[in-house]
């Protein structure tokens, strides 16, 4: 079982801090003109969701279906700095006992379609944590990671409890199991929450996950299976960020 750990470093809090600040702020910006001079931000050094060069597994039709997923990875990819989306665009929600759970996948297909403050935002979070990514990575031999960024909200009075192992990404015809939770704000580790309390985590999941297939969340019996919607929006988006990166001198 993943040991989570009570002291969360303080620029991975100024880091949650961007991000939740954000997610209040950009509706507003929501309605700024869409041909903004803001410059594409400059990739983190840490780029675990980046998708990679496939992996040969030994058999010509796992190389073929992984090269194929390697193509539709890399089309879905579109220049940084030209989305407009909001994180709760892209969000998926669960809710079961007072508890409303969101998550978003940090895949670079789908957060370059957000707004350049939230994709750096996003980006800057992932790179706060490259040190254990790269360790574990090392240690699970894996070629790829697959990161969500996940909250846990209160909705009822009193004390609401939270298990974090109890939320898995079903895709592919697979249940996928987190293989690491990182908290990213202080409390995280009691499992406990206050009414409109909200915690944090970054997880981590075998990057056999394809964010571009239908997925769904699941946390304890509560299932949300609503990211083909989602996706559409995201396509979208992709299609609206190509003209712009065209049209731009």
């Amino acid at each position: 079982m993943t040991t989570v750990p009570y002291a969360v470093p303080c620029p991975v809090r100024r880091a949650v801090h961007r991000v939740a600040l954000l997610a209040v702020l950009l509706p507003l910006a929501a309605c700024a003109p869409s041909g903004s001079s803001t410059s594409a931000p400059a990739p983190a050094q840490v780029s675990p969701t980046t998708p990679p060069q496939s992996a040969g597994t030994g058999t010509s039709g796992g190389r073929n279906a992984q090269d194929q997923a390697a193509r539709d990875s890399s089309a879905a990819l579109v220049p940084p700095g030209f989305g407009t989306l909001r994180q709760d665009d892209i969000a998926l929600r669960v809710a079961q006992f007072g508890l409303q759970v969101r998550a978003i996948p940090l895949d670079e297909t789908v957060i370059r379609v957000l707004s350049p403050d939230s994709y750096r935002a996003l980006r800057d979070l992932v790179a706060s944590q490259g040190d254990r990514l790269r360790d574990l990575q090392r240690r699970t031999a894996l070629p790829r990671l697959s990161l969500w960024y996940v909250s846990f909200f209160a909705l009822q009075q009193g004390e609401t409890r939270f298990s974090p192992m109890e939320f898995n990404v079903s895709n592919v015809g697979r249940d996928f199991q987190p293989l690491d939770v990182i908290p990213l704000s202080p409390g995280f580790g009691s499992q406990r929450l206050r009414q409109r309390e909200v915690q944090h985590a970054l997880y981590v999941f075998d990057g056999q996950i394809d964010v571009n297939q239908p997925l769904a969340i699941v946390y304890e019996t509560a299932r949300n299976d609503e990211w083909s919607i989602l996706l559409q929006r995201i396509e979208r988006e992709r299609a609206l960020v190509r003209s712009r990166a065209a049209g731009k001198p």
